[in-house]
C-alpha cells in the first residue's frame, strides 16, 4: 500500500483530533476564516491556473470559479460553523438498569473521512470545517480540474493548524491520480467512511469500488411538478430560480412535469427562461403547447435521454402527464432522490406529495435551490446525502458523528441463568 504511511498519520491526527477542547477547536476555525480572506488573492491566482485549462462552456466552469465574494462567504462559513454547538459528547440516550448500571449513548467522531469529488474547490474548505468541529481527519481527493486550487486551500489550512500545533495530518490532500483513489476506496482500518460529490458516475464508482463505507451523495435529477391547481406566477418564480440561479449545482431542477389542464399556461410559465437561453425537450403536447411562443433554436423535441438526465446546464426537460397519479409515477421513476417540488394551491394535494414521494428533501410552492446545509441553518455542509442509512439531506455537524454507549457501574458482573430482557 502506497499510501500506508498518510493513512496511519491521519489516524494519529483523528486520535489527536478527538482530544481536543472545544474552546480550541473554534479559535482554530476563527483563525483560518481570517486566513482566508488575507490570503483571497492567492487563492483566486491559483484558482485562474485552473479555469485557463477549462472551457468556459463546460458546465463545470462554474463550480470551479472563485471569485472574491465567493471566498469571504467561505470565510463567513466557516465562521458560522465556529459558533454552532458541538456534535460531539451529546447524550442521545441514558438510562439506569435494575442493577444500578448506568448506560449512556454518547456522540463520538467518525475519525478518520475520506472525501472524493469534482470540480469544487469549495469544498475543501467546506468538508475541512465540518470535520475538524466534529473531531475527525479528513483526507481529500479532488479532481485534476482544481488541482491548483484545492493545493492553494490545503497550504492556507495547514499555516492556520501549525499555528496552533496541531498536526497538518489533520487535513490530507492526495494527488488527483485515478490510482489514488482505489487506494483511498480500500483503506479499510484507516479510513472510517468514504463521502463522494460529484457527477452521478463519479458516486457510482466509488459504490462499486469501495470496501471502505460509503455514503452517496451528490447526484441530483430534481423535478418540479406543476400541478392542475398551480398558481402561475409562483410557479413561474420557482421553475426560473431553480433551473437558472446556478445550473451547476445539484440542486437545480431538470425536469417540469404539468398536467395536462394547464398546458395553456406553459408558454407564460417558461417565459422567463428565454432570457437566460435554456434549451427545452418537450414531449409531444408540451412541444405543441410551446411552438411559436419559446425560441425554436432553444426548443427541442424530447427522446429517451430526456428523463432522468442531470443536465448541469441552461437544459430543461418537460412531460404532461393526465393527472396526479402520472406525475408522482414519473418521478418515482426517473428521480435520484434528492430534491423534488410540487406547485399547488390544494393543501391536500401538497400534503400528499409530501407523504408519496421519496425523496431526502421535498418542496410545496419553494424552490429546491434551498438544498443547502446553509439555507438549512447547518452551517456549511459535506453533501447531500440520497441515501437512507445513518444521513439523508444535507449533511452537516450532527450526521458526520457516530456514536458509542459508555457503561458505568460499580462493580456489577452477570450472573449466568438469570432473566435476561436482551439478547444472549
Amino acid at each position: 500500500m502506497i499510501l500506508k504511511e498518510t493513512f496511519e498519520n491521519a489516524r494519529k491526527a483523528a486520535n489527536a483530533l478527538n482530544m481536543l477542547e472545544e474552546k480550541t477547536i473554534n479559535e482554530v476555525l476563527m483563525a483560518l476564516a481570517e486566513q482566508t480572506e488575507e490570503d483571497c488573492q492567492y487563492i483566486l491566482k491559483e484558482n485562474k491556473r485552473d479555469l485557463d485549462a477549462m472551457d468556459k462552456a463546460d458546465p463545470k466552469y462554474d463550480r470551479l470559479m472563485l471569485t472574491e465574494k465567493r471566498i469571504f462567504d467561505i470565510a463567513s462559513d466557516i465562521r458560522k460553523v465556529a459558533s454552532l454547538p458541538s456534535p460531539l459528547g451529546k447524550i442521545l440516550w441514558e438510562d439506569v438498569r435494575p442493577n444500578g448500571m448506568k448506560i449512556s449513548k454518547v456522540s463520538v467522531p467518525f475519525g478518520v473521512i475520506g472525501i472524493i469529488y469534482e470540480a469544487r474547490p469549495n469544498v475543501t474548505f467546506d468538508v475541512f470545517s465540518l470535520c475538524f468541529k466534529a473531531g475527525s481527519a479528513c483526507i481529500l481527493k479532488g479532481g485534476k480540474e482544481a488541482q491548483y486550487s484545492n493545493a492553494a486551500i490545503i497550504k492556507v489550512i495547514n499555516k492556520v493548524l501549525i499555528k496552533f500545533g496541531i498536526s497538518s495530518d489533520s487535513a490530507t490532500l492526495l494527488s488527483n491520480k485515478r490510482e489514488i483513489s482505489t487506494e483511498l476506496l480500500t483503506a479499510v482500518g484507516y479510513v472510517d467512511l468514504i463521502i463522494p460529490r460529484g457527477s452521478k458516475n463519479l458516486i457510482n464508482y466509488v459504490r462499486d469500488n469501495a470496501k471502505v463505507p460509503v455514503i452517496e451523495t451528490g447526484a441530483g435529477i430534481c423535478h418540479a411538478y406543476f400541478h392542475t391547481e398551480g398558481d402561475i406566477a409562483k410557479g413561474k418564480e420557482i421553475i426560473f430560480n431553480a433551473k437558472t440561479r446556478r445550473v451547476s449545482v445539484c440542486n437545480a431542477i431538470d425536469s417540469v412535469i404539468i398536467d395536462k389542464s394547464r398546458l395553456c399556461d406553459l408558454a407564460e410559465l417558461f417565459g422567463p427562461l428565454k432570457n437566460k437561453n435554456v434549451t427545452v425537450y418537450a414531449d409531444e403536447l408540451s412541444y405543441s403547447a410551446l411552438d411559436g411562443k419559446y425560441p425554436a433554436e432553444l426548443l427541442k423535441v424530447a427522446d429517451e435521454n430526456s428523463w432522468g438526465t442531470e443536465f448541469l446546464d441552461y437544459k430543461l426537460s418537460v412531460k404532461c402527464v393526465e393527472n396526479y397519479t402520472e406525475a408522482v409515477e414519473h418521478i418515482s421513476k426517473f428521480s435520484s432522490k434528492h430534491s423534488e417540488a410540487i406547485i399547488t394551491e390544494n393543501n391536500e394535494v401538497a400534503e400528499r406529495f409530501s407523504k408519496e414521494i421519496d425523496a431526502a428533501c421535498v418542496y410545496c410552492n419553494v424552490s429546491t435551490a434551498f438544498t443547502d446545509g446553509g439555507q438549512f441553518g447547518f452551517g456549511a455542509e459535506i453533501g447531500i446525502s440520497t441515501q437512507k442509512l445513518h444521513a439523508r439531506g444535507p449533511m452537516a455537524l450532527n450526521e458526520i458523528t457516530s456514536y458509542k454507549y459508555i457503561i458505568k457501574g460499580d462493580g456489577q458482573t452477570r450472573i449466568d441463568g438469570a432473566p435476561q430482557k436482551c439478547c444472549i
